[in-house]
């Protein structure tokens, strides 16, 4: 090989290195680049895949106004509940913002931002239903659904241990089956349910009541999860969820969904 061959390639890949550097310089300083979001898409209002494909919700509103105040591109991927921390790990995205909740067992897995909402569990009945308490005695020898490998369903387990728990890989199985007379009662956020009941899907039940959420169960609200020790990553969320606190965006996305804050304590 020449002399000016070889200085050539010296040249063009010093150029390389330089371009991959600077790249990576602007990455880090909030430069424009994709970030890939991973969201159940069944768990409405706050995450819903549409029938025309899209995804909608306050999952992802919130979403989409992180990444903009992030200055980065979001690109969304749907995935089954049950295999969503274990798709995160093998890279299928970033991050999962899917209305997870914080919680001391989920940390030993992944990382997690700030909350960016939380609300507490509830139960639900149908309207012409004899129970009258939503606690364990109440719910005694009772079928209560749930959504597998959620602190709703871990919950239900823990404290309401006298009822029969059914679990289901979405909310939508245990509508169904609520609303045919298969189950008793169900358990999830209490917004979930909420909005369930408003529409016409939800015309066979009422709310029972409200739960005290339990700390280590139910956690400390909705976070981020990331993949452990991408701290950079968590930091711009953490930087990008207090930015719009405090600018009214998140208000404005809230009131669109919500009678009340659901940002919480």
């Amino acid at each position: 090989m020449s002399i000016s061959r070889r200085f050539t390639l010296a040249v063009s890949a010093a150029a390389l290195a330089l371009s991959m550097s600077a790249a990576a310089q602007a990455a880090s300083h909030g430069g424009m680049k994709k970030v890939i979001i991973g969201t159940e898409g069944a768990y409405p209002p706050f995450n819903n895949l549409e029938s025309d494909g899209s995804l909608v919700g306050f999952d992802i509103d919130i979403a989409n106004a992180l990444c903009a105040e992030m200055k980065v591109e979001c690109e969304f991927v749907t995935q089954d509940w049950d295999g969503i921390i274990p798709a995160l790990l093998a890279g299928k995205f970033d991050a999962i913002i899917a209305s997870m909740s914080i919680t001391e067992e989920r940390k030993e897995k992944v990382d997690f931002t700030n909350k960016y909402y939380n609300t507490p569990p509830a139960v639900a009945v149908p309207k012409d239903s004899p129970i009258t308490e939503a606690t364990d005695a109440g719910l005694a020898g009772k079928m209560i659904g749930a959504q597998s490998s959620t602190t709703h369903s871990n919950y239900a387990e823990e404290k309401l241990p006298s009822a029969e728990l059914k679990l289901y890989p979405t909310p939508d199985e245990y509508k169904l089956d609520i609303d045919s007379g298969r189950i008793d009662a169900v358990i999830d956020d209490v917004i979930v349910l909420t909005e369930w009941l408003k529409s016409d899907a939800g015309t066979c039940c009422k709310l029972l009541g409200t739960l005290t959420p339990d700390p280590v169960i139910n956690g400390e609200g909705a976070g981020i999860a990331i993949r452990k020790g991408e701290t950079e990553l968590r930091d711009m969320f953490n930087e990008a969820i207090a930015a719009i606190r405090a600018n009214g965006t998140y208000k404005e996305i809230n009131d669109k969904y919500f009678d009340v804050d659901v940002y919480g304590d």
